[in-house]
């Protein structure tokens, strides 16, 4: 796939599905801007990514409107025009039952999925409807689509994050922009590492038991790679994927056959 003379923002781009993205529009000849919160991890990723000239770094709060906006506007203003929009920000802080979970940790997990594809998007169409072009595409989850227990915050966030794009993708249509999900499964990133004992806890497991989980899940029998995660939104910023919008693609090796 060739994506030679466009432009894309990856948010999250500096480590594990987001780095992976990053890497793989680079590849098929875009020109990226990664974003994340801490410098040093912003700086490390460009040097893997070992891109030159045709990747950037915007360093900010995602969940801050002024400093989503940033990531946009740095995009234009380093390469002149933007085209593909890869929303990957999100997580959780903490996991909990609808039960036990407390106020602040219902609305950090929302504001944490869903604040940063409002902003970054909002900002990117005044860019995208003029030009009447662009590829808008949302990390969500499988727990956006069938959720395990004990998730809740994070998987209504992901669920919402579906409802958006769909939402955005009937209204941007007329314009020439398609807006598309991938929907993620368990995929061993550092994040998974860091926040998978907390998950496991609320489950009733632990981190071994909750990769068991999540592999016995999966008709293949194994973890979803950021590099697989990485090809399907490749394709969908491709001209390959035009046809596509409003759709909400799991790779996540059949984890949410119904």
């Amino acid at each position: 796939m060739d994506l030679t003379g466009q432009t894309a923002l990856v948010t999250g781009g500096t480590r594990g599905i987001g780095l992976a993205i990053a890497h793989r529009l680079l590849a098929a000849g875009a020109r990226v801007v990664i974003s994340g919160r801490d410098e040093d991890t912003g700086r490390a990723a460009l040097d893997q990514l070992a891109a030159g000239d045709d990747a950037a770094l915007s360093t900010g709060d995602a969940t801050s409107r002024a400093d989503a906006e940033r990531a946009v506007d740095t995009v234009v203003e380093r390469f002149g025009h933007l085209d593909i929009v890869v929303n990957n920000v999100g997580g959780a802080a903490d996991f909990a039952t609808v039960a036990d979970i407390s106020d602040d940790l219902w609305h950090r997990t929302l504001s944490l999925n869903l604040d940063p594809a409002l902003y970054t998007t909002r900002r990117a169409l005044a860019h995208l409807v003029p030009q009447r072009s662009g590829r808008i595409i949302n990390i969500s989850s499988m727990e956006g689509r069938d959720p395990d227990p004990g998730l809740c915050a994070y998987a209504t966030a992901k669920h919402a994050l579906i409802g958006f794009t769909r939402v955005l993708a009937k209204e941007v249509g007329v314009h020439g922009i398609t807006a598309n999900c991938v929907c993620p499964g368990a995929v061993l990133t550092d994040w998974v590492r860091d926040k998978g004992p907390v998950a496991a806890r609320v489950l009733g497991t632990d981190y071994t038991g909750l990769l068991g989980h999540f592999t016995g899940r999966a008709v293949t029998g194994r973890l979803t790679s950021p590099q697989e995660v990485a090809a399907a939104v490749e394709w969908l910023a491709s001209e390959g994927g035009a046809g596509v919008t409003a759709a909400c693609i799991s790779v996540d090796g059949g984890s949410t056959v119904l």
